[in-house]
C-alpha cells in the first residue's frame, strides 16, 4: 500500500511513498544533519524530553523552527578554579540573543552572562557541590531554546609540593612561589632618616623599624591613602609588633657597661626604641614597598603615651610618680601575638614584660604587704637587675624618669613618689587605631592582666556578644576568653571614632578562664569578684575588688580551678565554623611529674636534642574547641587535640599520634592564623597557617611554617597513650585525638638560621602573604655572625649582620597563596 502524503497520517516510518514530497524521516534527518544536533546541538537527553512535541513542531516552513542550543558537557572542578561555560546556538534565521543563568546551587557571579562564553570562579565548598547553569538562545522570530550543564565543585585542596626540612640560611618556599624582603630592622619609615648602616652605629630607632618582628595585621587603605578601605589589596597599613631585641647587633661591639655597672643613656634609649610596634604604609606597584612619605607611618615604643580604660583605670595599685591618678601610662613592651577588631583597630599583647623590672625580693619584700609579695611573685617580678640594665642609666636630665621607672622597688614614702606599681601598668591588651597617629593607645583592663599571647576575636555576629580568646604564655598557665557586655551591631564596624567603639565593646564584660575536662568537654569559669573563692576571704590572695581580680587574673584563675596548659600561646578562630584553635608550644621542663598530665596536656616523653634528654612535652600540640551552640557567649565547649607536634621518627602509638611524615613533621607550634574569609583561602575548608618556635627539632630543620586544612572537633577518636619518664616509670593517659591530617598538612616555608617564624597575614584577596622572620642568627655576635639573612636572600650578603624582617610571598601565577 502506498504511503499517504506528508500532510496525512501514517503510523509507519518506511520510505514507501511514490510522491516527490519530503517524508517525515527526510525532514527530520535533514534537520539533524544541518544542525549537527548530536555533536553540537541538542543532547540526547534533551531530545528525549522533547518527545512528540519536537516532532509535532516540524513543518515545511523550517524558518519557524526554534534555535538549536548546546550548553556543553558537564564538568568537575576544584574550588577556586576559573570556569568557562561555552554555549553554542544555531538557527536558520538569526540568533537575536543568548544568555546564561544559574538555576541551582551555591550562587556565583557570572561574567559575560549575555554572551556564548560566561565565566566564574568556582566557589569555596566544604564538600562536593553541584551548580546548574542554563543556556538560552532566542531567534529573530522570538522563539527560544534552552540547554543545561552541571558543574560539580569539589573542596579546594593544598596543591603545592611540600618544602623539605633544611638548615639553609635563607627562606625556602615551594616551587612556583617568590619571596621579597619588605621591611627589615633599621629601615627608615620617613624620608628624612638615612638608610640603615647595620653596623651598630645608627643612633636612634624612633623613625626606624624595630627589632624582633612578630605578629602583624594588614589594614586596607583607600586608593588615595586618605582613609580606611578593608577591601583594598594594593595599598594598606601593616601594623606589627617588635617583641624584643638582639642587643649584640644593635651596637658596634655589643652593649657596654661602665665601671660602676651602669649602662650608657644613648644605648639604652636606642634599645627601648627598638621595642614596641610599627605602623607603616605599604603598596604594590610592580612589587611591594614601604611608602616612606606616608603621614600614617609611626613607631610606638615603651615611651609612647598611653591611656588606661576599663575597671582597673584609677585603681590604687596603678598609681605611680608619672601617673598619680593611675589613668596614664608610658608605652608598651614585649609585644608578641595580636588580634584585630571589626571596627578597624589593632590589638597588641604584652607578654614577657615582668623581666624588664628590677625588684630584688631580698630587698623589697620587707617593704611590701604579704598580698603584694604574693602578687609580684606569681607574675615573676623578681629580677635583681631587670632586662638590659635600663634601670642603671644615669640620665643627663635628672628629671627624666624614663629609666628609673624600671625600678619597681619601694623607695619613697608613697606610691606616687616612686614606681613600685609600674609593673601593674603592663601585661594588658592594648588597642591601637592605625589610621589615627594622634590617638593614644588604650590599655583595655577588662580583658585581664597576664603574659598575653594573642587576643583573637570570635566571629562578629549581629545580636551576639563578641568574644576574644587569649593565651597566657608560660608553662602551666591558662586559656582565657573575654565576652563583651555589648551586643554586636554591624553599624559599629564603620564608625569614625574607632577607639570609642572599642570603649563600647572592650571596657565592660566578663573574663573567663578554661577548664578542660577528661570527657572532652570544658567549662568557662567566670572571674568575677564576689563569686566563689574570688573574695576577701581567700586565704592565698584576698581579692578586694573586680579591679583586683583583673589585675591578678593568674591568681584568680588558680583559685577557680582552671586547667594548667603546656604554654598556651596564639589563638585563632576558624571564620567559617567558629571553632577556636590554641597552640601549646611545649613543656620541656614540666614541673609536674608524669602523673601530672591530663587529657588536654596528655604527653610525657623524651625527644632528645643535641643538648641531651628532653623530657615532658618538648614538641607541643594544638588544641581546638567548639563552643556549645556555636555561640561566643557559651559557658561550655567540647574539645580535642587537632595536632601533636613530633618528628616522623617518633613512636606512632604514644608520641606521633597525628601520623606526621617527612612532609609535615614539626615541633613547638607558636604562631597560628586562618586565612581571611574575604578570599578562597578562608572559605569552605579554610587554610590554617602554623608557625614554629622550636629548640627540640632544630638539629634537623630551621623553624618553619606549615599550612593545613583542618576538619572539626570530634573528627578523630579517643585514645589512651603510655607516657614514660626518665626513671622508666610508665603511666597511661586518655585523650582525644583529631583525625590524622595526611596531605592536608604540608610544610610551606623553612626560615634562616636560628630564627623564629612568627606573624602572618595577607591582603584581602589572598594574593600576597606577609610573614615575619624573627631574630635570625640570634646566637651570634659581631665577632661571630651566625646568619647573614636577609642580605643573602637574593644571593650574596656575606658578612652582613642578621636582621629581623617582614617578607612578602606571592604566587608566580598571581593566584591565592596556598593553593
Amino acid at each position: 500500500m502506498s504511503s499517504l502524503p506528508i500532510a496525512s497520517y501514517s503510523d509507519g516510518d518506511g520510505d514507501t511513498s511514490e510522491s516527490t514530497a519530503l517524508s517525515l524521516n527526510d525532514l527530520v534527518a535533514r534537520r539533524y544533519s544541518r544542525r549537527a544536533t548530536i555533536v553540537g546541538g541538542l543532547k540526547a537527553a534533551t531530545l528525549a524530553a522533547f518527545g512528540g512535541a519536537f516532532l509535532a513542531a516540524c513543518s515545511d516552513d523550517e524558518e519557524n523552527m526554534a534555535p538549536t542550543v548546546d550548553a556543553g558537557a558537564d564538568a568537575s572542578v576544584a574550588s577556586g578554579a576559573a570556569v568557562s561555560l561555552m554555549g553554542t546556538a544555531t538557527d536558520d534565521g538569526t540568533i537575536a540573543s543568548v544568555a546564561w543563568t544559574q538555576t541551582s546551587g551555591l550562587s556565583v557571579t557570572l561574567a559575560g552572562a549575555d554572551t556564548n562564553t560566561a565565566t566564574f570562579t568556582a566557589p569555596a565548598v566544604s564538600e562536593d557541590t553541584t551548580l546548574v547553569f542554563t543556556f538560552t538562545a532566542t531567534d529573530d522570530a522570538g522563539q527560544t531554546s534552552t540547554d543545561t550543564t552541571t558543574i560539580t565543585v569539589s573542596p579546594a585542596a593544598i596543591a603545592f609540593g611540600a618544602v623539605a626540612r633544611n638548615l639553609d640560611d635563607t627562606v625556602t618556599v615551594p616551587e612556583g612561589y617568590s619571596v621579597s624582603v619588605l621591611y627589615a630592622l633599621g629601615d627608615p619609615i620617613d624620608s628624612a632618616t638615612p638608610p640603615y648602616a647595620n653596623d651598630g652605629t645608627d643612633p636612634s630607632f624612633a623613625t626606624r623599624a624595630g627589632d624582633h618582628h612578630d605578629a602583624l595585621y594588614y589594614f586596607g587603605l583607600s586608593a588615595n591613602g586618605n582613609g580606611r578601605d578593608d577591601s583594598n589589596s594594593g595599598r594598606g597599613l601593616l601594623v606589627m609588633n617588635h617583641e624584643n631585641i638582639n642587643i649584640t647587633y644593635l651596637h658596634p661591639n655589643g652593649p657596654t657597661v661602665d665601671a660602676d655597672g651602669n649602662r650608657p643613656e644613648g644605648e639604652a634609649r636606642k634599645e627601648m626604641e627598638a621595642h614596641g610596634l610599627s605602623v607603616v604604609e605599604v603598596s604594590d606597584s610592580n612589587g611591594w614597598s614601604v611608602n616612606r612619605g606616608s603621614s600614617l607611618n609611626r613607631r610606638i615604643n615603651p615611651m609612647t603615651p598611653t591611656v588606661f580604660n576599663g575597671p582597673v583605670a584609677g585603681a590604687d595599685f596603678m598609681r605611680t610618680q608619672f601617673s598619680p591618678d593611675g589613668t596614664q601610662g608610658r608605652g608598651t613592651v614585649n609585644n608578641c601575638a595580636n588580634g584585630f577588631t571589626a571596627w578597624g583597630t589593632n590589638l597588641t599583647c604584652e607578654e614577657n614584660w615582668a623581666f624588664y623590672f628590677r625588684r630584688d625580693p631580698n630587698i623589697d619584700n620587707a617593704n611590701r604587704t604579704e598580698k603584694e609579695v604574693t602578687a609580684f611573685s606569681r607574675y615573676g617580678v623578681v629580677s635583681s637587675t631587670g632586662n638590659y640594665g635600663w634601670v642603671t642609666v644615669q640620665p643627663a636630665d635628672p628629671e627624666d624618669t624614663a629609666f628609673s621607672r624600671w625600678n619597681a622597688e619601694v623607695s619613697g614614702a608613697a606610691a606616687t613618689d616612686d614606681f613600685r606599681n609600674e609593673p601593674n601598668q603592663f601585661g594588658w591588651i592594648v588597642e591601637i587605631d592605625p589610621y589615627d597617629p594622634a590617638a593614644a593607645p588604650r590599655k583595655r583592663t577588662a580583658l585581664g592582666r597576664m603574659g598575653h599571647e594573642g587576643c583573637w576575636p570570635s566571629r562578629f555576629i549581629e545580636g551576639t556578644r563578641p568574644a576574644f580568646y587569649m593565651g597566657d604564655d608560660s608553662r602551666g598557665e591558662y586559656l582565657y576568653k573575654f565576652v563583651s557586655s555589648a551586643v554586636w551591631s554591624p553599624a559599629d564596624a564603620d564608625a569614625g571614632d574607632r577607639l570609642a567603639i572599642g570603649d563600647k565593646y572592650l571596657d565592660a564584660g566578663t573574663l573567663y578562664v578554661a577548664r578542660f575536662d577528661e570527657d572532652g568537654t570544658g567549662t568557662w569559669l567566670p572571674l568575677v569578684f564576689g563569686q566563689g573563692p574570688l573574695a576577701v576571704g581567700n586565704a592565698i590572695y584576698p581579692f578586694a575588688s573586680q579591679a583586683d581580680v583583673l589585675t591578678h587574673a593568674r591568681l584568680a584563675a588558680d583559685a577557680v580551678g582552671a586547667t594548667p596548659m603546656d604554654r598556651p600561646e596564639w589563638t585563632a578562630v576558624n571564620g567559617i565554623s567558629g571553632e577556636v584553635y590554641l597552640t601549646l608550644t611545649n613543656n620541656n621542663a614540666r614541673l609536674r611529674p608524669i602523673d601530672g598530665t591530663d587529657a588536654a596536656n596528655p604527653r610525657h616523653y623524651n625527644d632528645p636534642n643535641p643538648g641531651g634528654d628532653n623530657y615532658g612535652n618538648p614538641n607541643g600540640h594544638i588544641v581546638r574547641l567548639r563552643e556549645d551552640g556555636d555561640s561566643s557567649e557559651a559557658t561550655g565547649f567540647s574539645w580535642d587535640i587537632y595536632l601533636f607536634g613530633a618528628g616522623s621518627d617518633l613512636d606512632a602509638d604514644d608520641i606521633n599520634l597525628s601520623g606526621l611524615d617527612d612532609t609535615n613533621d614539626f615541633s613547638s607550634p607558636d604562631g597560628l592564623w586562618f586565612s581571611r574569609p574575604t578570599n578562597l583561602g578562608g572559605q569552605g575548608r579554610p587554610l590554617l597557617w602554623i608557625q614554629t618556635d622550636d629548640g627540640a627539632f632544630t638539629d634537623r630543620t630551621n623553624n618553619q611554617m606549615l599550612v593545613a586544612q583542618p576538619g572539626s572537633v570530634g573528627d578523630g577518636e579517643q585514645a589512651t597513650i603510655t607516657n614514660r619518664d626518665s626513671n622508666g616509670t610508665t603511666m597511661e593517659q586518655s585523650t582525644f585525638v583529631g583525625a590524622q591530617p595526611g596531605s592536608s598538612l604540608r610544610r610551606f616555608l623553612v626560615g634562616p638560621n636560628e630564627c623564629e617564624v612568627t606573624g602572618v597575614d595577607s591582603t584581602p584577596d589572598g594574593t600576597a602573604l606577609f610573614v615575619n622572620i624573627q631574630h635570625p642568627g640570634e646566637d651570634g655576635d659581631p665577632g661571630n655572625i651566625t646568619s647573614n639573612w636577609p642580605a643573602n636572600q637574593g644571593g650574596g650578603g656575606a658578612g652582613s649582620r642578621p636582621r629581623s624582617a617582614t617578607i612578602v610571598i606571592t604566587k608566580d601565577d598571581g593566584g591565592i597563596v596556598g593553593f
